[in-house]
């Protein structure tokens, strides 16, 4: 394995702020400013011209949208360059991550669309790849380890199929552990979790509607995630996105305690609990005893808006770190990026390879 060099703290921290400096345009919102952020929560914002706000939103949070900035590996642009400074590459700073976990405990959080596996144009084709089965199954050998996903609890834990790991799907809103955890501390809980479970009979009645709603939309795919609906666009063609936003509307109105959130070609409709994936990873951590410890680092590693609520409690909590997955620059609250599943998989397997070393000396003592 190739030794990366690795660039002190200090220095990385003169080079994000030199590059803060350097920026002479602004990155596509990612998430939206706050100001625009609170324009949206309500799907009461619908009316008049905030169709055409949403829209704009949708082609931001779509990073293959012509428009988008460069990708990583284009000619890169003082643009691009900033970006890359600021969210350096987790593979480039291996052993500076490693180091950092030095006497910790790595708990891995893995987002699945686009983390895992592809962003395809049906969502029910997002099959991981046998080599990345193998590197999922191999980290949770040797650290904690839950998949944290919109997609719902049955549909990931298919997707995955391994028994070892946690799982929250629903964004957190339908939480599992294994049956035989393997990493615990004495102060582990039993794992399961429905925080929503109230809404299951509204979440249904708004999956039937929006079928019956959307159908004239060609190539919009609606997901019932048992704890939230996905609307899938990633097939409908441009034009058509004003008159989705307004079929959703026309169904969502009908719904005050339901809102309505936006991924990575996909629009959410979900309770309006106080409940993320933020708070799963919170919950995921006091249930493996690990909620008040200082010998913890948790790792999250997703692409999408939705996980930018878990990179939001590491970074509040000054513990642990995000990792973005994405060839396009973006505003985040990740520490490091990864181009794609690929790059993530390289990751885990290096990982591993770190650990593994460690782990068999401490056997033969």
């Amino acid at each position: 394995m190739t030794k990366q060099n690795v660039v002190p703290a200090e220095a990385v921290a003169a080079i994000t702020a030199a590059a803060t400096v350097a920026s002479s345009s602004p990155l596509y919102p990612y998430p939206p400013p706050r100001s625009f952020q609170k324009k949206y929560v309500s799907q009461l914002d619908f009316a008049g011209g905030m169709i055409g706000t949403w829209v704009e939103s949708m082609k931001a949070s779509s990073p293959t949208h012509t428009k988008a900035v460069p990708a990583i590996g284009a000619p890169v642009d003082e643009q691009s360059a900033a970006w890359i400074m600021r969210y350096p590459s987790a593979l480039t700073k291996f052993e500076q991550i490693t180091s950092a976990s030095k006497g910790k405990q790595i708990v891995m959080f893995l987002d699945y669309d686009g983390t895992l596996s592809p962003i395809v144009e049906d969502p029910d084709s997002a099959f991981m790849t046998d080599a990345m089965r193998a590197a999922v199954r191999n980290v949770a050998r040797y650290f904690p380890t839950a998949i944290v996903t919109g997609r719902c609890l049955e549909k990931v834990i298919d997707f995955v199929g391994l028994t070892e790991l946690y799982y929250a799907g629903s964004h957190g809103m339908d939480i599992k552990g294994p049956a035989k955890p393997r990493h615990t501390k004495a102060k582990a809980k039993s794992v399961l979790f429905q925080p929503a479970r109230e809404f299951l009979p509204m979440i249904d009645g708004v999956y039937k509607s929006l079928l019956e709603r959307t159908k004239s939309t060609a190539g919009a795919k609606v997901e019932n995630n048992k704890f939230c609906v996905s609307v899938h666009f990633r097939c409908v063609e441009e034009k058509s996105w004003g008159a989705l936003i307004e079929q959703v509307r026309s169904v969502l109105k009908e719904y005050p305690k339901l809102r309505l959130t936006q991924g990575r070609k996909v629009l959410e409709i979900r309770p309006t609990i106080k409940w993320d994936k933020g708070k799963a990873l919170e919950f995921l951590l006091e249930s493996l005893g690990f909620a008040d410890c200082k010998d913890v680092m948790p790792v999250y590693i997703g692409d999408d808006r939705t996980d930018e609520d878990a990179f939001k409690v590491l970074r509040d909590r000054g513990q642990g770190l995000g990792i973005l997955v994405s060839k396009f620059p973006k505003e985040t609250n990740a520490t490091y990026s990864l181009q794609e599943p690929t790059e993530v998989k390289d990751f885990l397997v290096r990982l591993v390879e770190w650990k593994r070393p460690t782990m068999k000396s401490r056997s033969k003592v």
